[in-house]
């Protein structure tokens, strides 16, 4: 049970997805302070200088639809920016590599790929003996 999960951590794809959720995390702490720092103020300069009120009652019951405003403001930017800096260019690099344009990456020199082999022996003896 454990060399299957240490198996699955191993995996390349897990790695970079945890990398992607840490980074998306930050990146969506950086556009929330850009909507409030830049967006709110501009929105407030041009109506007035006056405090945005988003709310309104019905029987007692506050429905709060400048926060909803705000939440899709703040996806809207994420999700172009994320389409535009990461998405895009990395489909014009697939695109390129496709049509031949983009060298593919170069293979590992000879002594890391023999060290890798190497290490890879190392571990299956050492699961062996577990």
């Amino acid at each position: 049970m454990l060399k299957g999960f240490k198996d699955f951590i191993s995996r390349g794809n897990v790695v970079e997805l945890a990398v992607g959720v840490v980074i998306g995390a930050a990146f969506n702490g950086l556009v929330t302070a850009f909507t409030k720092s830049f967006l709110e103020p501009l929105i407030k300069l041009i109506s007035g200088g006056k405090e945005l009120s988003g709310t309104f009652k019905v029987r007692e019951v506050i429905f709060d639809w400048a926060g909803f405003l705000n939440a899709v403001i703040t996806f809207a930017l994420t999700a172009a920016a994320l389409y535009f800096l990461i998405v895009l260019p990395m489909n014009k690099l697939a695109e390129r590599r496709a049509r031949g344009e983009e060298p593919e990456p170069e293979a590992p020199a000879e002594d890391v790929r023999l060290l890798t082999e190497i290490r890879d022996v190392l571990v299956a003896q050492q699961h062996r003996r577990i």
